[in-house]
C-alpha cells in the first residue's frame, strides 16, 4: 500500500521531510478494523511529532490521526461495524498513522461518517471534535455554572481547528455567551461565522479586552494555543473559582497565581484514553457518532477550509509548513492516493 513517512526527524523544508513509500497492508487483529483512507486533515500534532519522533532503527513513522474512509475488513471481536460502513475517526498516538492506503484502528474509537458530509469535509473533525468535547464536558464541566461567570466562556485561538469546532459544539448544545480570539479580519470573520458572540484580538492584552465588554469575569477559560504568552492575562481575567484548560505545551506552566482564585487546571489530550486503553475508551465512539448526528441535523458544520491535494509527500510538506507557520484558518484536508 502507498503510505507517506519519514526516517529523519527535523524541519519540513527538506526532501526526506516526508517521503512517499510502500508498505505492506496491515491485518486486523482482535477489535481492529482495517479502514481504506479516502480523506485525511493535517493537525499541529502531526508537525510536532515529525519534529521530535524519531523511528525504530530502519523504520518508518507514519504519521495523520484524522481520517475518513470505508471499512474493508473487521477483527474477530468487533462489534459495532462491518465491511463497507463509512467512518470517521481520529486513531492513536501508539499506532501508525492515517497517512496510508489502509489503517488499522480500534473499533471503540471509530464513528459513523456523517451521511451529509463528503469524506474530505468529515475527515476534517474528528481530532478536534474529539479535543473540544472533552475539554468543555468532561474537563472543564461547563453544563455545571461556576459561582461567578458561571454563564460565560473564553476560547482562545478560536479560529484553528479546535476552537472553530468548540465553539460551534458550545453554542449547539450550551447556552453560554462566547468569546472567541481572533487577531485578522479573515479570521475574524471566520469565528464570527461559527457563532462567537464577541471577538477580541488576541496580538492585544486580553484582560483590557475582556473587561470593556461589560460581561463581567468569564468562569470558564479554554486555550488552545500560546498559553504562555496569554498566561498572566487569563490569570488576571477569569472568575474566582473558575476554569481554566489548556491543550498546547507551554514550555513551563507556572500553576501557584490560580491559587488566590482557587481556580482549578485542566489539561486535555484527546489520545489518552486510547494510549492507556482506558475503561472509557469508547466513549469516544459515542461522542463522534453524537458529533455526526448534530452534523447531520444542521446544528454545526464541518470545519474545512481547504482541500489542499492528494495525499502524498509533497502535499503533506507544504501542508505542514502552513501549519507551523501559524497561518492556518480551520482544518487542512487532503483527499485520495
Amino acid at each position: 500500500m502507498k503510505a507517506v513517512a519519514y526516517k529523519t526527524i527535523g524541519p519540513i523544508d527538506r526532501e526526506d521531510a516526508l517521503e512517499d513509500i510502500t508498505l505492506e497492508t496491515p491485518k486486523t487483529a482482535g477489535r481492529d478494523l482495517l479502514v481504506k483512507i479516502n480523506a485525511v486533515s493535517v493537525n499541529p500534532v502531526d508537525t510536532k511529532l515529525r519534529q521530535r519522533q524519531a523511528p525504530e532503527a530502519g523504520g518508518w513513522v507514519v504519521l495523520g490521526y484524522d481520517a475518513a474512509g470505508v471499512v474493508e475488513t473487521v477483527g474477530p471481536e468487533v462489534k459495532n461495524f462491518r465491511p463497507g460502513d463509512a467512518v470517521f475517526y481520529a486513531g492513536a498516538m501508539n499506532r501508525p498513522g492515517t497517512n496510508s492506503e489502509y489503517h488499522l484502528v480500534d473499533e471503540r474509537i471509530v464513528g459513523r461518517k456523517p451521511a451529509s458530509l463528503s469524506d474530505a469535509e468529515a475527515a476534517a473533525l474528528p481530532l478536534t471534535a474529539i479535543t473540544a468535547w472533552e475539554m468543555l464536558f468532561d474537563r472543564l464541566d461547563v453544563e455545571r455554572p461556576t459561582a461567578q461567570g458561571g454563564n460565560i466562556i473564553l476560547v482562545i485561538g478560536g479560529a484553528g481547528g479546535v476552537g472553530s469546532i468548540t465553539i460551534q459544539l458550545l453554542r449547539a448544545l450550551t447556552d453560554l455567551t462566547v468569546i472567541a480570539t481572533a487577531s485578522r479580519p479573515e479570521t475574524q470573520d471566520w469565528v464570527r461565522t461559527c457563532g462567537a458572540h464577541h471577538v477580541i484580538d488576541h496580538r492585544q492584552p486580553l484582560a483590557p479586552q475582556v473587561e470593556a465588554l461589560g460581561l463581567g469575569a468569564p468562569g470558564f477559560v479554554f486555550s488552545t494555543t500560546q498559553t504562555d504568552a496569554h498566561f498572566a492575562d487569563i490569570v488576571e481575567l477569569i472568575a474566582p473559582q473558575g476554569r481554566f484548560g489548556l491543550i498546547d505545551d507551554p514550555a513551563e506552566l507556572n500553576a501557584m497565581p490560580f491559587k488566590l482564585k482557587a481556580v482549578s487546571l485542566h489539561w486535555e489530550l484527546m489520545f489518552a484514553r486510547s494510549l492507556f486503553a482506558t475503561p472509557d475508551m469508547s466513549e469516544q465512539g459515542k461522542l463522534l457518532n453524537e458529533v455526526a448526528s448534530l452534523v447531520d441535523a444542521g446544528k454545526i458544520r464541518s470545519t474545512v477550509t481547504e482541500v489542499a491535494g492528494k495525499i502524498d509527500a509533497a502535499t503533506l510538506r507544504r501542508v505542514h509548513a502552513q501549519i507551523e507557520s501559524g497561518s492556518a484558518r480551520g482544518k487542512i484536508v487532503l483527499e485520495g492516493f
